[in-house]
């Protein structure tokens, strides 16, 4: 994709973000986008005679085992969006058709009836939910005290890379998006605006990285927001509650730092991380949902 292109779809990523309040594209489309693409990626952008701005956008990446794909129409043209979805979801799928087929999510802010028809229209259905909870920081005294009674140090590019690989990959090996990480996805992360070594939380026990807290703050938010964007715990050190409690290390970074209010993402059946996030004083903000399905090769594939 050329660089007029992805600044032009950066614009309307940021119209999207201004009328829904949450922006399209999760960081791995967004990378991916942003980086020109790579193998897997493909985007599609509708534009309409007289307009200056492009009226829509889709993408299809490869992601851990599936394909993700996300679609999103200008806001001043959501008139159009019951001409301009079914197009635009059926060259994303078509082209995953032509890669050879596999599974595929598609991630909804606040799914609605449109997105359930047009789902169901490309033999999609519901699967995960995510909850957006968020809370104020400062944390309480006490469960500030949680997260200071956990020992934590500073990611290094240096020395950290191999090892945190390994816990991440471990924590999440069924993940379609955090899982099978490689150095590379690691490592585009180092180029965005919000991205610093301290932003990483690692706990070792007996030397060994045993979990960590990757923390983020969102540039331009007002107030200024931060997010706990990927907490992960070596299959090796679960039951511990040091998950809880790198939770609330990371809740203070991101208070020092100057947070206001803290968010993250979790799903809605895992009864015991919503537990432990309203232990923490999170309550749920609004639901994301996947249209999942299987799309099978074209004949030409």
């Amino acid at each position: 994709m050329k660089d007029d292109d992805i600044a032009q779809v950066s614009e309307l990523l940021e119209a999207a973000e201004r009328a829904d309040g949450s922006r399209p594209l999760s960081d791995h489309l967004w990378l991916d986008l942003r980086m020109g693409g790579h193998e897997g990626f493909a985007g599609f952008i509708a534009t309409e005679e007289g307009h200056e701005h492009i009226v829509g956008y889709s993408q299809i990446s490869r992601g851990n085992d599936s394909w993700l794909v996300d679609m999103v129409v200008h806001p001043h043209h959501r008139y159009d969006t019951t001409l301009l979805g079914p197009q635009l979801m059926k060259i994303a799928l078509d082209t995953v058709a032509a890669e050879g087929g596999g599974h595929v999510h598609w991630w909804v802010f606040e799914p609605n009836q449109f997105h359930r028809s047009l789902a169901e229209q490309f033999g999609l259905h519901e699967g995960r939910t995510l909850l957006q909870m968020r809370r104020p920081l400062p944390l309480e005294p006490a469960l500030a005290q949680l997260g200071d009674d956990v020992s934590t140090t500073s990611f290094s590019r240096i020395r950290d890379e191999d090892t945190w690989l390994v816990v991440n990959n471990a924590a999440f090996a069924s993940h379609p998006e955090q899982g099978a990480w490689d150095v590379q996805t690691l490592r585009s992360r180092y180029h965005e605006s919000w991205f610093d070594d301290d932003s990483i939380r690692l706990h070792h026990v007996d030397g060994t990285l045993a979990g960590f807290c990757w923390t983020k703050i969102h540039p331009n938010s007002v107030p200024v927001m931060g997010e706990i964007y990927v907490i992960a715990v070596h299959p090796d050190h679960v039951g511990h509650g040091l998950g809880t409690a790198l939770t609330a290390a990371g809740l203070n970074h991101m208070a020092r730092r100057g947070a206001d209010v803290a968010m993250l993402f979790v799903d809605a059946d895992n009864s015991a991380a919503l537990s432990s996030y309203e232990r923490l004083g999170f309550v749920r903000h609004h639901r994301e949902r996947a249209f999942v399905g299987d799309v099978p090769p074209s004949l030409t594939a």
